[in-house]
């Protein structure tokens, strides 16, 4: 039996040592993917608030689209935060893209269709899904949250 007591530990080590590596490149993917995200919404935004100067002229589109890029901004940052994705922030997301779908298809098109219904529709079901997720957090909360090192944590929102 104690021959094969050093395999054993060989083992643990080898699952250890693989653990803590695979870890590792999942935190720096992680984190890679967070700061590139951030700068390419950073740079989109400035491009689009130059692009507004140089015309002269802002439009509703134009300040949507701002929105847009804000909503994603705060989204990382509360990603990188809490290591939680805050779904509530792509419903935002969605919401504010299909108004600025339908103030573009209202203002650059002549007649109503059906497509107007389908936009207004997607949003008033995506303002359900808001109530939703909302009811869903404050009926059953979470007590943990994990921080960046992988520890749980008590969630600040909890304790207020």
């Amino acid at each position: 039996m104690d021959n094969l007591n050093w395999a054993d530990k060989l083992r643990k080590n080898l699952h250890c040592s693989a653990d803590s590596l695979g870890n590792l490149f999942v935190e720096a993917f992680h984190y890679l993917a967070l700061f590139g995200i951030g700068a390419i919404t950073a740079y989109a935004a400035v491009v689009t608030f130059i692009k507004m100067l140089g015309e002269g002229s802002v439009s509703v589109d134009d300040i949507l689209l701002l929105f847009i890029y804000l909503e994603l901004g705060a989204m990382v940052g509360i990603y990188f935060k809490t290591n939680h994705m805050p779904i509530r922030f792509l419903l935002y997301v969605a919401i504010t893209a299909l108004t600025r779908l339908l103030i573009g298809d209202v203002s650059h098109h002549k007649d109503p269709d059906a497509g107007l219904l389908y936009v207004c529709g997607g949003i008033l079901l995506l303002a359900f899904s808001i109530l939703v997720v909302r009811f869903a957090s404050y009926r059953y909360p979470s007590t943990k949250v994990l921080g960046a090192s992988g520890e749980g944590i008590v969630d600040k929102e909890l304790v207020k």
